[in-house]
Order: C-alpha cells, then structure tokens, then sequence
C-alpha cells in the first residue's frame, strides 16, 4: 500500500477538502484585511511591488537588481521598469558590478531613504491602528499564530527563535532603569549615579517621544523581557543608539546582534544617514557587536564616571 505522501497520490487526495477550503478562504481574508490587493499602498505613490523593492534597498547594502528580481520572483522586464523608474526619481543610485559590467549595484540615495522612511511608517501606523483594536493577549496570540505559519510553511528558513523583539509598552521603561542599574553595579562595581543617569535617559525618551524619529525595542523570551536598546535623534541626520542591554540568561542566544540590527534598520527606516554610539573600553561584548554591525571607533577619552575610572569610546557608522 503506497505511503500518505507517495507520489503517486494526488495531492487533492492527500489533503482534506475542508483543510482546502481553510486555506484558501484565509489567503482571501488575510489579503483583503491588509488592503494588498489594492493598486497602491495606501495614499502612497508605489505599487506593491516597487514597495517591495523599496524594503529590501532599505534594509540590504548595495543590493545587485538581479538578486532583488531572484528574491521577490519579479520579472527581469518588469523590474528594469520600476528600476529605471527610481532612477529617474532620484531615489537610488546605480554602479556596474566590477565582475560583470552588465549588472548593477543598486543603493538609495538620502531622497530614497526619506521616500521609504514615509511609505514605512504609514504601513507601521495602518498595522499599529489594527493591533490597537485588539486585547494585549489577542494582539500576543495573533503575532504568535504568525510565526506558527511561517515556521510551518518554510521550517529550514524561519526556525522558531528563543526570543522575540517588540515594541516598549507602559512599564518597560520602569524595567530598564532597574536592570540597567543592577547589571552593572554586579558586572562592573558601578555605582548608583549609573542608574540616575538611565533614568533621566528614559525620562526624557517618554517625555519627548517622536516615532517617526524614534523608537526602543523590547527583546522577550518566555514572556519576559530579556533586553532592550533605544534609537534616538542627535540631529536631523544623525541617529543615537542607547543603552543595550542583555540579561545574563539570554547571552549567547543572539539577542544583543539582533537588538543592534534592529536599531540600524530603525534608524535606516526613518531616514537617518549617519549612526552613533557612546560606550566604555571594558564593554568587549558589546563593542565586538557593534564592529560585526559596522560601527567603527572614531574617538576615546578617559573619564571617572560611575565610581569607576573609565575609557569612553564613541563609535559611529554611516547608514
């Protein structure tokens, strides 16, 4: 008798009729509550597709056009359009590859970065005002159900991870200052003017909070927080990273690479061009993440702060 999934079975065998009909009436419900089957994104002047472009030049380094046509499953002809279409715009930049002339390298230009920072945070605010609508344990269940699918659908390629990021919510920034504060009076004898300092951080970040310049990620693993790092503005250009921190329980999971990178693309997202950082010589794991992340040390000056004689080092990255 031939296995459940021998070939010689036809799939709409194999497969329940209602499991079918299951799937098939999500895709229709999940693509109209997201609005995808509309021309346009939105009141945004790109199409889904050139959206999709617009990501991965957002969020990827001096991509080739081929990979990006490989990746998203676009046609060759089609995305020479929406590239040539960009190029007119003003919103990438395009180099021959050294080992084939014929291929591009795409990147995008500060006049880009501003047009996807804006498409990314209408999409940002049109998700947030669905979750809003939802209870704290319905909007949980739902992003879980998310991953559920994705790591279902594609097993090799979105494992299930040991923890997740998310957004600060009220009480995370009470978290902070207290973890903070601990973890380094136990790791390096810093004394209670640490935790003075992270709390006027925290305290001006709620007080003038700007999510369009803005952001503080919330790393969680069995649901409770186990890290956190903030993006705020220096300047116009300029982006600050702040105060990562990891739980000793969650090293070596990846969380401190993870909350790094999420800050670069927050930072790439609204429109930010340069990245900066202020940290201490005796901070090697933190200062190994942030030169894998493409930080680079640009200055050093001893300092007593904290109790302790200190080297400060501020590091910086272009975006």
């Amino acid at each position: 008798m031939p296995s459940q999934s021998s070939p010689s079975i036809p799939a709409t065998e194999r497969v329940a009729d209602d499991q079918i009909a299951a799937v098939r009436a999500f895709n229709r419900f999940y693509t109209r509550k997201l609005g995808v089957l509309d021309q346009h994104l939105g009141k945004s002047p790109f199409s889904l597709s050139e959206a999709r472009v617009l990501y991965e030049l957002a969020h990827r380094d001096e991509l080739a056009a081929k990979e990006i046509g490989n990746e998203l499953g676009l046609d060759p002809g089609y995305l020479s359009r929406i590239i040539q279409s960009f190029d007119e715009k003003g919103l990438i930049t395009r180099r021959p590859l050294p080992a084939d002339r014929r291929q591009y390298q795409l990147s995008l230009t500060t006049k880009g970065r501003q047009a996807f920072a804006k498409l990314n945070l209408s999409s940002q605010n049109e998700v947030a005002a669905m979750l809003a609508r939802l209870s704290a344990s319905d909007a949980t269940r739902l992003t879980q159900a998310m991953a559920t699918i994705e790591a279902v659908l594609e097993p090799h390629h979105s494992q299930p991870a040991a923890f997740m990021l998310r957004s600060h919510r009220v009480g995370d920034m009470g978290w902070v200052v207290s973890r903070q504060g601990a973890a380094y009076a136990a790791d390096y004898n810093w004394d209670i003017s640490y935790e003075a300092l992270v709390a006027e951080i925290c305290a001006q970040f709620i007080r003038n909070y700007d999510a369009t310049r803005e952001h503080c990620w919330i790393a969680e693993a069995d649901g409770e927080p186990v890290g956190s790092i903030f993006l705020v503005k220096a300047t116009d250009e300029i982006a600050k990273l702040r105060l990562l921190l990891v739980e000793k329980k969650a090293r070596g999971l990846g969380v401190g690479r993870a909350l790094v990178e999420q800050c670069i693309q927050g930072a790439r997202e609204r429109g930010y061009s340069k990245m900066t950082l202020w940290t201490q010589s005796i901070l090697v794991a933190a200062r190994g993440i942030y030169q894998s992340a493409g930080f680079r040390l640009v200055a050093t000056e001893p300092h007593r702060s904290f109790g302790q004689d200190l080297v400060g080092e501020i590091w910086e990255r272009d975006l």
